[in-house]
């Protein structure tokens, strides 16, 4: 089975909405708190031995490190309750990997905003100077 068939991204989105659904509402680690965790991708090899997935967590960086410390301590328990909802020949050992392409993201829409919002007051100034009135056309 390739990396990118059909079959292994069937899978790869099977793993992460039920991943999504245990963390969210199985797992009472105390690491986690009150952080929210998103599952933003996972990868399954296609053995179905090993499984990556990319997390993501709201709130600080400590934040993001206690949930993940959370996550890595809950492994056996999360493993186990994803044997028993998603039926596959085997299952994966999961290593949790923290994501933080949204923050980044974030962090960048908000730069591009600083430095827009500068420029459509700038222009909006210019274009009223140049605006004139037909009846300044008519004076010779």
């Amino acid at each position: 089975m390739r990396k990118n068939s059909i079959k292994n991204t069937r899978i790869n989105m099977e793993v992460q909405r039920e991943l999504s659904e245990i963390i969210r509402t199985e797992v009472k680690d105390p690491g986690l708190g009150s952080a929210m965790v998103t599952v933003v991708s996972v990868e399954v090899t296609p053995d179905l031995k090993y499984c990556k997935a990319y997390i993501s967590v709201l709130g600080s960086e400590e934040a993001a490190r206690n949930a993940l410390l959370g996550l890595n301590r809950a492994v056996g328990f999360i493993r186990k309750e994803l044997a028993g909802r998603v039926n596959l020949r085997n299952t994966p050992e999961l290593k949790f990997i923290l994501d933080q392409s949204i923050e980044y993201g974030v962090h960048m829409s908000r730069l591009i905003d600083d430095v827009t919002g500068g420029m459509t007051t700038d222009s909006q100034g210019d274009q009223g100077e140049d605006s004139r009135d037909g009846d300044d056309w008519d004076q010779d």
